[in-house]
């Protein structure tokens, strides 16, 4: 069952609460008997794997790549004057 954090509107009072998903959140504050809202926080992603790295991903304004271009250019030219 998952934890969730609550803070007071009236003393800022946080307190954690375990409930079950369908549960309803809890409104009360056990300090001071307030309203109290649940405290969202945002949840941390963890990117595994390749291709998550600026060295990982091919750039197009780069020389290498414009070298590259032109070669397979070249490499083009050079079998269609073949065929002829």
């Amino acid at each position: 069952m998952p934890i969730y954090e609550y803070e007071c509107a009236s003393c800022h009072y946080r307190f954690e609460e375990r409930q079950g998903f369908d549960a309803d959140p809890v409104a009360i504050c056990p300090r001071c008997r307030n309203q109290a809202f649940r405290i969202i926080h945002a949840a941390p992603v963890i990117y595994k794997g390749s291709g998550f790295y600026t060295t990982d991903y091919g750039r197009g304004s780069s020389s290498n790549s414009r070298s590259r271009d032109k070669e397979s250019e070249r490499e083009k030219e050079s079998k269609s004057a073949e065929k002829e």
